[in-house]
């Protein structure tokens, strides 16, 4: 759901921004680069300080980038098969550092070892998630499901509740539960949509191989 209206949104309304840095001479793989390690930094300077607030405002500001790299990419007529790689490949590490700083949180100053276990779960699981549907699409199978929570869900749960969750540290009281909340949800949520990805592939794949045999058997 978030894939499909909020990217449509928010690429309408970095359009403008897109094309002045196309205008500045700024390459779509620059920006796809700097986003990432501006999501990078902010996840493993600010989160293992229980610093929520200011890491997810930080995060927020880079993360946009994975939108404006494409749409440059298409008002240049550059979209390419090494773009979208670049793009999903930093992807995978933006998402790593962000859970990985929520981990390396809980097993220092958080001092919350199954939290800590969660936080490094959902990383796994993340990054698995979106292996499962590469693959099925490299073997040629189209894995038509999307799936409970995608990497769109898994980043806005997070990153929501982490932003709340810091505001803790300016005095508002109880807020800071809701992290270890969305972790949980991101967690299952991942569990479960891998479960769906796997399933989906193992039905197209056995619709694959039948189709396979039935189209053998005629020609002989």
């Amino acid at each position: 759901m978030l894939n499909k209206y909020a990217r449509a949104f928010f690429t309408r309304v970095l359009t403008p921004f897109a094309a002045f840095l196309i205008r500045r001479g700024v390459s779509p793989d620059a920006v796809t680069f700097i986003g990432t390690a501006g999501v990078v930094a902010g996840a493993l300077v600010f989160f293992p300080r229980g610093e929520f607030f200011w890491g997810t405002i930080v995060i927020t500001l880079f993360v946009f980038s994975d939108l404006v790299d494409g749409n440059m990419a298409r008002q240049l007529g550059r979209s390419s098969r090494w773009g979208a790689f670049l793009d999903s490949t930093l992807d995978r590490v933006a998402d790593g550092a962000i859970f990985g700083g929520f981990a390396l949180w809980y097993a220092g100053s958080g001092e919350d070892n199954i939290l800590c276990a969660v936080s490094i779960f959902c990383l796994a699981s993340g990054q698995v998630v979106s292996y499962t549907k590469a693959r099925g699409e490299a073997i040629g199978l189209p894995v038509a499901v999307n799936g409970l929570v995608e990497r769109a869900e898994r980043l806005v749960i997070s990153l929501v509740a982490a932003g709340l969750a810091g505001l803790h540290a300016f005095g508002v009281p109880g807020i800071e539960i809701l992290l270890p909340i969305a972790l949980w949800i991101v967690a299952v949520g991942s569990l479960v949509t891998l479960v769906q990805r796997v399933v989906t592939v193992r039905r197209e794949s056995a619709e694959a191989d039948a189709a396979t045999g039935v189209e053998g058997g005629a020609a002989q």
